[in-house]
This record gives structure tokens, C-alpha cells and sequence, in this order.
């Protein structure tokens, strides 16, 4: 048998050499470096979410103005309030000898806190506009009252004036049905008061004519 020769051995040393070349070729097209690496866009970012811009902060209601006239739950004594701008004059007595004047503001939540000489106090809130509830106390315990809405000529008046050398100070309540309940002082002395013409505020003292007016804050 004869061995392969000098040439076929020339041939097979050629074919593995390009074989190592085409695999070396091969290799280096999947490099790191390669410029056709891949190109995709990866995720989109996450973006954080947008508050909305604050909107204009809410303005408190202001208690409507207005006048409120009635009487303890007693029926012993009658009260007048009357509201402007947020400030409230309140005016109680009994028409005989007991008498204050109060005043204070009215809360954006319709809460009355008002004080008066002597220690007179008037808790009271003011419900939708149309009436207010509370106690008043003037001179002893607290009482319980309702003061419902009224149009003029009711709600508080109240006339001061010098007559025959004596300080008058005279105050009035109107009650929706017409019927007025007040108290005149002269010279610090109460006592009941004449009646006052609704329409004019006219009243007479010891001969003297005189003018009351609605009273306000």
C-alpha cells in the first residue's frame, strides 16, 4: 500500500488554515465593538406625577346683616339684635327697671360672644340667617332666648338727650307684631318708657319732644 504523498499533505495543511481563518472572521463580527450593535430604544423614563396648581383659598361666609327682635323663653324680658359688617349691638330689658346694652362680633360660623356694662353676657348663634339662639344674662342667671329676623320698624332703638338738666338715655325694643318694650333712665334711675312712634321715633319726655333711632353696631 502506498502512503499519501508530499502533495496531499500540502493540500489537507491548506484546508485547516482556512478553516482557522473563516473562524477567526467569524468571531470578531460579534465584538463589543462591533457597529451594528443593537440600536433599540430602551424604556421611557417614568415620569413623576403633576399636583395640580393650588386653586384661590375659600372665602368665609360673613353673617348676612340684619335686625332679630323676641323674647326670653321666660316672657319676662324681651332682646333686639342687630348685625352690621360682622359686629353686633344687642339690646335686652324687661320694660320696668332692667336694662344692658351689648356688643361684640358675630363669627364667620354665626357665634355671637357680646358684653355689656355690669357684667351683662350674651352667648347666642346666629342659625341661616333667619333667627338667633341663646342666653343673655343681666343682673343673675342666664336666660334662654329666640330673636327671629324682623324688617323695621322692629329690632333696637335708642334716644339720648338733656332735659330740665337731667341725662336721658332711653331704649327700645320693637317686637315684629308691633308691641314695644323699653326702659328710660334718668340720671342712672331706671323706669318703664313712654312709647315711641315706630314710623318717626318720636316720643315726648317730661314735655320735651325727643327722636329715638334704629340703633346699630
Amino acid at each position: 500500500m502506498k502512503r499519501p504523498g508530499p502533495l496531499l499533505t500540502l493540500l489537507a495543511g491548506l484546508v485547516l488554515g482556512l478553516s482557522l481563518l473563516a473562524l477567526d472572521a467569524t468571531t470578531s463580527t460579534k465584538s463589543p465593538t462591533s457597529p451594528y450593535r443593537d440600536r433599540s430604544p430602551g424604556p421611557a423614563p417614568v415620569r413623576s406625577p403633576v399636583s395640580p396648581a393650588p386653586g384661590p383659598a375659600a372665602t368665609p361666609s360673613r353673617a348676612p346683616d340684619g335686625d332679630y327682635a323676641g323674647r326670653t323663653d321666660d316672657g319676662a324680658a324681651a332682646i333686639a339684635v342687630s348685625v352690621r359688617d360682622g359686629r353686633a349691638l344687642a339690646y335686652f330689658c324687661d320694660g320696668r327697671t332692667q336694662e344692658a346694652w351689648l356688643k361684640g362680633d358675630v363669627n364667620d360660623d354665626g357665634a355671637l360672644r357680646l358684653t355689656g356694662r355690669h357684667g351683662a353676657r350674651l352667648a347666642a348663634t346666629l342659625r341661616d340667617g333667619a333667627r338667633i339662639e341663646g342666653t343673655v344674662g343681666v343682673g343673675g342667671r342666664p336666660r334662654a332666648f329666640t330673636a327671629d329676623r324682623a324688617k323695621k320698624p322692629s329690632g333696637p332703638w335708642r334716644a339720648t338727650a338733656t332735659v330740665r338738666s337731667a341725662k336721658i338715655d332711653g331704649g327700645w325694643i320693637v317686637l315684629r307684631d308691633g308691641s314695644q318694650v323699653g326702659v328710660l333712665t334718668r340720671d342712672d334711675k331706671p323706669s318703664p318708657a313712654p312709647r315711641i312712634d315706630p314710623h318717626t321715633g318720636a316720643v315726648t319726655v317730661d314735655g320735651q319732644r325727643l327722636t329715638a333711632r334704629p340703633a346699630t353696631p
